[in-house]
């Protein structure tokens, strides 16, 4: 096999030889980057940390938009946020009632989450 070699690369020419070396410089040139992109960790936790908050915000704004469309057109955040007020208002005036009423939102929640696993 050897002499096959010898053969094949005493009819090439310099020229020949110099672009093949070039050839074969700019392949290892950029296999050498594509090895040091793969094993670059802070760059692969820079893009999968960029890619989360992406996928995070897309969410959010689905959300939102969910939010949107399934509420009355009449809500208003202002009163939203005085209702809010008088809700903690009363809380702090009465706050046994806070409790007992937090008991039974907290067991009709769990009985209706409880029957949708069922």
């Amino acid at each position: 096999m050897q002499e096959d070699e010898q053969t094949v690369s005493q009819d090439r020419g310099p020229e020949e030889i110099r672009r093949d070396i070039e050839e074969t410089r700019e392949e290892m040139g950029e296999t050498v980057n594509a090895l040091s992109e793969k094993t670059d960790v802070k760059s692969f936790a820079q893009d999968k940390a960029s890619d989360l908050k992406d996928s995070i915000s897309a969410k959010a704004e689905e959300a939102k938009q969910k939010a949107q469309t399934s509420s009355p057109d009449s809500f208003d955040v202002d009163q939203a946020g005085a209702k809010a007020r008088q809700a903690a208002d009363a809380a702090q005036q009465n706050p046994v009632a806070l409790a007992i009423g937090a008991f039974f939102v907290g067991l009709l929640i769990g009985r209706a989450l409880g029957r949708r696993s069922a």
